[in-house]
Formats: C-alpha cells, structure tokens, sequence
C-alpha cells in the first residue's frame, strides 16, 4: 500500500486506531500487570509501547529528529485509566504532527533509528504494522486469561467457514 495523501492516511490509520481501541477497553484493570512470562512485556508495557513507539520513535523521526523512544516502563504511566490516557494523548501528539505534513511530504525521507533512509510514507506504513503486531499480542494475553475478545471484522474463522461455500 501506497501512501499519497495525509488526510486518506489519518482516515485508515483511525481505523486502525479504533480496532486497537476496541481490544484496550476490555483489558481488566486488575490483569494491566499480566505477563505469560517473566521478563516479558506485561499487558500494561504492551500498551505503553505502542504508544511511545508511536510518539517518540515514528513520530520524532518523520519531524527529522532522532528516535527518543524512552521504553514502555511504569514510570510513563501505571494504572489502567493513567495509561489509556497516556496512550492516547501519545496518539494525539503524532495526528498532531502528521497533519502538519503536506502530500508532497509524505515522499521525503527520514532517518530510523539505525540511521537508514526511508520515505515518510513508507515509515508511517510501518508504524501502522507495528500497531497491528502488537494489538495481535494483546489478544493472545487476553486469551490467555480467557478474556473474551472481539472479533476484528465482525466474524469468527468459524462463523466465516460456516458461511462459505465448500468446495
């Protein structure tokens, strides 16, 4: 996917936005600390990373600065309600700076963090998959607690089996 205009881009990316939303609203406050894992990001951690890589690693790069990304600790935000507010004042930050990108922006190039070159649009699509990836985890953890989480487009791969033809 091609990326040539910012407002089409906001539009899709809000959707994306959304779904993850969606998932975030269901989390119990008392599993925000749940990992499967020692060591390993918790519910709370996942939340926080998205919206600091987001904020501090996209959103600095494609303004032609260094990544900041400061981690996903606590120390951000701790708390169901106080990371659902920091994740999405982060999200209103970056909307923020990519509506002050023109069209034609879109098609400079940036810095990531490992110094190499990349068309903004380009780098946007890939905070977009990087959402996703994380969203995806969010549903693992919460399968994990037997948390019944919503389905993405409305449907379950057994509903959609059960309504197509068989071949």
């Amino acid at each position: 996917m091609e990326i040539k205009s910012v407002d089409s881009f906001i539009d899709y990316y809000e959707k994306i936005r959304a779904r993850t939303n969606r998932i975030i609203e269901i989390v119990p406050p008392e599993h925000i600390d749940f990992t499967y894992k020692p060591g390993k990001f918790t519910i709370g951690d996942q939340i926080r990373h998205i919206a600091t890589i987001e904020r501090y690693m996209y959103g600095e790069t494609i303004s032609g600065r260094k990544s900041a990304y400061p981690g996903c600790g606590k120390e951000l935000a701790d708390g169901y309600e106080n990371i659902v507010i920091f994740f999405n004042e982060m999200h209103r930050q970056t909307l923020e700076i990519i509506r002050g990108f023109s069209d034609e922006d879109l098609n400079r190039k940036c810095l990531t963090p490992a110094n190499n070159e990349i068309s903004i649009w380009k780098w946007l699509r890939a905070m977009v998959e990087h959402e996703i990836h994380h969203r995806a985890e969010l549903y693992i953890y919460l399968n994990l607690l037997d948390v019944k989480t919503p389905q993405i487009y409305g449907f379950s791969a057994e509903e959609v089996q059960d309504m197509s033809v068989k071949l």
